[in-house]
């Protein structure tokens, strides 16, 4: 196999498994019907949270030694390699939006903990019930980044440019038949 083809093949697949991972971050947290105001979801989103940080850390990264290998040998630098770069790039954006989604789920979960401590009262049952609305929501558009995220890796892991090794159409189109 080329050597640029192996390298190529390396890099998608590598953008798959990061697709994979910000999929399984996804796949940790709760469902709407399992979504609680206890101390089991402060834990669980305290590892997504980290979890989601390292992958969004190591997207902004990649995509920086990518960038400046780019503009350091800029021609050596091929279709395939801008694609995966500008895919890396594009899907910093919902992780971050995802991560800031899991922040605002925290602090949500604060508000009701602290609420949790206060003497039961109508306005108190009110407030838990939109605060769970919220923590469910913040939950929700979560899942909604990461996948949008994850789209994004497998969009450039999957897209490929036009070979430059293809022939033209004309030059593939049926020889002309002799007449005599």
């Amino acid at each position: 196999m080329h050597v640029e083809a192996a390298s190529d093949l390396d890099e998608r697949m590598l953008l798959h498994d990061v697709a994979d991972r910000l999929n399984s971050v996804a796949d940790q947290l709760p469902l709407p019907d399992q979504i609680r105001a206890d101390p089991v979801l402060s834990d669980l989103l305290d590892d997504e949270v980290r979890h989601l940080a390292r992958l969004l850390g190591y997207l902004a990264g990649q995509h920086a030694v990518r960038h400046r290998a780019a503009a350091r040998y800029p021609y050596q630098v091929t279709a395939a390699q801008r694609r995966l770069t500008l895919g890396l790039a594009r899907a910093a954006e919902p992780a971050g939006a995802a991560l800031a989604s899991l922040g605002a789920a925290v602090h949500v979960l604060g508000s009701l903990a602290d609420l949790s401590h206060q003497a039961p009262s109508p306005g108190r049952a009110r407030a838990m019930a939109t605060g769970l609305r919220q923590l469910t929501d913040r939950i929700a558009q979560t899942r909604t980044h990461l996948a949008e995220a994850a789209k994004h890796l497998r969009t450039a892991a999957d897209n490929r440019p036009p070979s430059s090794a293809a022939p033209p159409a004309s030059v593939t189109s049926a020889a002309p038949t002799r007449t005599h």
